[in-house]
């Protein structure tokens, strides 16, 4: 999925021929419609959304072409003009008139839109590779303006459109000039060392009417593997709205077909079983040549997303307070998108995520990964907007409803402070090897839409409050009063300890086992509701008791304790094309994606069996056993395999009861005999 495109200049530089001049990588750069439609009707909102989703997609289409055709654009500059860039103004001219269309039937037509049709080819700055084997195992298709064909991708293991991902067996062999597995990054210059960075974070002061208290959630890290390249919040309605994977944690029904009334319906991973918000974010890869289950996918390797999906070490969900006063509880099912998926195009005006290393979180980058130091995780860093307008969950651009503090922690006029959600997410991940293009070790980078090419500027999260009512009210007081509350331990495990009926997520008292080693990571094939036993693939069994996380006790050759009810399934969410959503459907298009599992959170060594038969390494009944309960309506989890452990080992009880009558008849007739003998010698 390159786009690794070169042209040389007219002689005097001006003129049809200088059209384009393509020194390295490019990319595609189109006005974000999105951010400019700030009012928009509710009546018209949904055909609206689905529309700007159709301009996402052509822009990915026109990528793609512009990665088939390096060798029209080197022999005709304009090429790339005429070929790609006009035809894709006139798709976009079509669409920004039938959105035009759809606001003037009810409301009043907005102005200037056709204006914000024209797109343009342009270099992305990522400099060509320097020297040969620059990539992670091969030669690249990028290695300098020498004239390589970048069509014969056969030949370079580069299959720009990603359907056979020839470059990873070869492991990534496209990283180098362009970067990354795909060929569309990331490339040397997104890293930097993060003990070059100077501090640069500052805490705004507190007056005295702040609120300083501190609420966490614990929701685990999806090392049960929802995954699915929608996006509800941008684009509702709509498969594959966001050209790229999301990692999903909480709320297991969270797909863009996803209603109101199925999230306030769905099971959680959280353990407090009354958040059941749903909280995502792009999918982080190692470009190490692992060709997940996505490959040939849209959202996956046909967009230029590529590269072993990484399991977070820990996630930890903090809601914080006000710097000038008191929070007031955010509204149901209010939704909130922090930083921009499109800022390497779009400017840095929204990018806020952020990136740092455990141990210098002092020090935060917006630009750039961080290279940490040897005992030093990669961190990654959201702060959401803070501000409510007091009346909106939604808005027509997914911002203008909400706000950030300013930097002394007022809210703009006609805003009232909420609580803020700060989001954390670790990984275990090495420092890649730079000067050999991440050969020895991989590059790592987020996904992203195919013409944002991997920067890490991309970097968003998204957030939709399914809180109970009682326990956001429980979280404002917190905070009001400047208490440290909720249940948001390490962030550690997937599913946080809870069981799913224990009454408000109470921890589990079951003692937590030694962690197992992994054999398989963990992932979802759609193919379980949720509701079904709490089993999410990962051989976890969510109503059982069971700890899914925190050095748990999946995997630790002990099984899980009876359920007090039978497990029931539930009426299930709408069939959708994506996977991994929870919704008990497992479509063609969006193949559930597998996830490496880092060492220590605690997870099944079974994860990877996506019907749940094999569960954990040293106890059937975690998952296998879940899924028939679930599958027959009025089964007991784990009757069979209590049944069988009677048998192998016996009952101490049952035999004893057995053995007492034939010994009481032993000792009588040993007793007679004794009296038979005194008798004889008495007479």
């Amino acid at each position: 999925m390159a786009a690794n495109v070169y042209a040389s200049a007219t002689e005097d530089g001006t003129g049809a021929d200088q059209a384009q001049v393509l020194s390295g990588a490019a990319t595609i750069d189109c006005p974000d419609v999105a951010t400019e439609l700030t009012s928009v009707p509710q009546e018209a909102r949904a055909e609206v959304d689905k529309e700007l989703a159709g301009l996402d997609a052509q822009i990915a289409e026109a990528y793609k072409r512009l990665g088939e055709s390096a060798d029209a654009i080197r022999q005709d500059p304009a090429f790339a003009e005429n070929a790609i860039a006009g035809p894709l103004e006139e798709k976009r001219s079509a669409t920004l008139a039938r959105i035009a269309g759809a606001i003037d039937q009810v409301g009043d037509r907005p102005e200037g839109l056709e204006e914000l049709a024209a797109c343009a080819v342009r270099e992305s700055g990522n400099a060509p590779a320097q020297q040969e084997g620059d990539g992670n195992g091969g030669d690249q298709a990028a290695d300098g303006a020498d004239g390589q064909d970048q069509q014969g991708q056969d030949q370079q293991g580069q299959d720009q459109q990603g359907q056979d991902q020839q470059g990873q067996e070869e492991q990534g062999q496209e990283q180098g000039g362009n970067g990354g597995q795909a060929g569309n990054g990331p490339v040397a210059g997104d890293y930097v060392d993060i003990e070059s960075v100077q501090p640069n974070v500052s805490e705004p002061k507190q007056s005295a009417n702040a609120s300083t208290g501190t609420f966490a959630s614990d929701c685990g890290v999806n090392a049960n593997g929802v995954f699915n390249s929608d996006n509800v919040i941008a684009a509702p309605g709509v498969s594959n709205g966001a050209h790229h994977f999301h990692d999903y944690i909480g709320n297991q029904a969270t797909n863009a077909f996803s209603s109101d009334e199925e999230l306030a319906q769905a099971e959680t991973t959280c353990v407090d079983q009354g958040d059941k918000s749903a909280y995502y974010w792009p999918v982080l890869r190692l470009q190490n040549g692992t060709e997940e289950q996505d490959a040939n996918s849209p959202g996956g390797g046909i967009e230029g997303n590529a590269g072993e999906i990484v399991t977070p070490k820990e996630v930890t969900l903090t809601f914080v307070g006000n710097p000038q006063g008191e929070v007031t509880a955010m509204p149901r099912l209010l939704r909130i998108i922090t930083g921009d998926a499109k800022s390497f195009v779009n400017g840095p005006a929204n990018a806020n995520a952020s990136w740092s290393c455990t141990g210098f979180e002092d020090r935060q980058l917006t630009d750039k990964y961080p290279l940490c130091p040897e005992g030093s995780d990669v961190v990654r860093s959201f702060d959401f907007q803070s501000c409510w307008d007091g009346r909106n969950i939604d808005s027509a651009n997914h911002r203008t409803h909400m706000a950030f503090a300013d930097e002394a922690g007022n809210c703009p006029s006609g805003f009232k402070p909420v609580p803020q959600l700060v989001q954390r997410i670790v990984y275990d991940v090495d420092a890649p090897s730079l000067e050999d293009g991440g050969k020895t070790t991989p590059l790592f980078a987020v996904d992203s839409f195919p013409e944002q090419l991997h920067k890490p500027i991309t970097d968003h999260g998204d957030f939709i409050n399914v809180f109970d009512e009682d326990l956001m009210n429980e979280m404002v007081d917190c905070i009001n009063e400047g208490r440290t509350c909720g249940n948001g331990g390490d962030g550690n495990g997937d599913g946080g300890n809870g069981d799913g009926g224990n009454g408000g997520g109470e921890p589990t008292e079951e003692p937590q086992q030694p962690e197992q080693p992994t054999e398989d990571p963990g992932q979802n094939d759609g193919g379980d509701k949720p509701g079904d036993g709490g089993n999410q693939n990962d051989g976890g069994n969510q109503n059982d008791g069971g700890d899914q996380g925190n050095g748990g006790d999946q995997g630790n050759g002990e099984q899980d304790q009876p359920a007090e009810t039978p497990a029931e399934t539930p009426a299930g969410n709408p069939a959708t094309e994506e996977p991994g959503k929870g919704d008990g459907t497992a479509q063609p298009e969006q193949p559930n994606v597998k996830a490496s599992n880092p060492a220590g959170n605690g997870e099944d060594a079974g994860a990877g069996n996506q019907d749940g038969d094999k569960g954990d390494k040293g106890g059937k009944n975690d998952g296998g056993q879940a899924a028939q309960a679930a599958e027959v309506p009025g089964s007991l989890p784990e009757l069979e395999d209590g049944a069988e452990a009677q048998g192998q080992s016996g009952s101490l009880a049952e035999t004893g009861a057995q053995l007492w009558p034939a010994a009481i008849g032993g000792v009588l007739v040993i007793f007679g005999f004794f009296v038979l003998r005194s008798v004889r010698r008495s007479a």
